[in-house]
């Protein structure tokens, strides 16, 4: 298979890039960034794009899957309407580009919780980019959604470093194992087994899903 990932250079785009290129499934990975992975391998290809322009770049964006770990936070974005740019309408664009090229499959990276109900900010926004690619030309979607992400990261993040020893702590208490933090290789290995299984249109993991799909 053919891969094009985009959000490589965060904690599970780094964590699923090394994933894909170790797994001899996939023949070819390119990657669409807006920085320098680092990275090399002879079945890698890495273009540095601006995704603010994605949408005239004139890319044809045909594979066999397009993985999509794409995101930043609040204190990073410095804005909602800016944080929207990146997690919503920079994955929408790149995935649009995708559908239209014929790619097959979309492998989505949300969050535990999404919804576009919801009047958590962060939640309402992931559910709203789950809606949305539904309505897009792909055989086959995938939306990943894990729990507290656990793993290295380049930016420190309090939260994290707060709970996830907690959740740690009390994931042995039935119906709260479910919430215990996921290891980014976990995540990246359960994208992987996504892009391979066959679904019916739309399938969604969540939580435990996501854990039992890495198996």
């Amino acid at each position: 298979m053919k891969a094009i990932l985009i959000g490589a250079t965060g904690l599970i785009g780094k964590a699923l890039l090394n994933a894909l290129l170790s797994d001899d499934s996939f023949t070819e990975v390119r990657v669409l960034t807006r920085r320098a992975t680092g990275a090399t391998h002879d079945k890698l290809i890495e273009e540095i794009v601006d995704f603010d322009q994605i949408k005239s770049s004139g890319l044809v964006l045909k594979s066999d899957v397009l993985f999509s770990t794409l995101g930043t936070t609040m204190k990073t974005a410095g804005t909602k309407e800016k944080q929207w740019t990146i997690d919503f309408d920079m994955q929408i664009n790149t995935a649009q580009l995708a559908s239209n090229a014929g790619t097959q499959k979309l492998v989505l990276l949300s969050s535990a919780g999404a919804t576009a109900k919801s009047k958590i900010f962060y939640s309402r926004m992931k559910g709203e980019l789950d809606e949305a690619v539904q309505k897009l030309n792909f055989e086959q979607i995938s939306i990943i959604r894990p729990s507290m992400l656990a793993g290295k990261r380049e930016e420190f993040r309090w939260a994290e470093k707060i709970f996830t020893p907690i959740m740690y702590a009390f994931s042995w208490i039935p119906g709260i194992r479910k919430y215990r933090p996921i290891k980014d290789v976990t995540v990246a290995k359960a994208m992987i087994n996504a892009s391979k299984e066959q679904v019916e249109d739309y399938a969604v993991y969540e939580l435990q899903g996501v854990f039992d799909l890495a198996k």
